[in-house]
């Protein structure tokens, strides 16, 4: 099997196969729960954005941030919510995504 790099992907910031399944998961769910109805990827140098929108035309309910730079400080995982304020930070993507999760468990009662 030969392993073809794509041109302007060197250098950027992506998020894993094992992140992007955590994180769908938790997209499938919502969807399911009438709550999300788009979402949205960005790829930088920086970092990796994924934002989670209630309707298409509107700013992102969520939006998750990956920046390895911030693995030894802060974290390299923020939940962002809607209004620009950060819910949550720190390198476990579980528990970064939790509030979102609880929100859904919120809805189903």
């Amino acid at each position: 099997m030969t392993v073809i790099a794509l041109p302007g992907v060197a250098g950027q910031t992506v998020f894993d196969r094992a992140e992007l399944d955590r994180i769908m998961q938790l997209y499938g769910r919502m969807v399911a729960a009438g709550e999300w109805r788009d979402y949205a990827i960005s790829f930088g140098r920086d970092s990796a954005t994924f934002s989670a929108f209630r309707r298409a035309a509107e700013r992102p309910e969520y939006r998750l941030m990956k920046e390895p730079a911030l693995r030894n400080r802060q974290g390299q995982y923020s939940l962002i919510g809607e209004a620009g304020q950060t819910l949550k930070r720190g390198n476990d993507l579980g528990a970064v995504l939790a509030p979102a999760a609880r929100r859904l468990v919120k809805l189903a009662d």
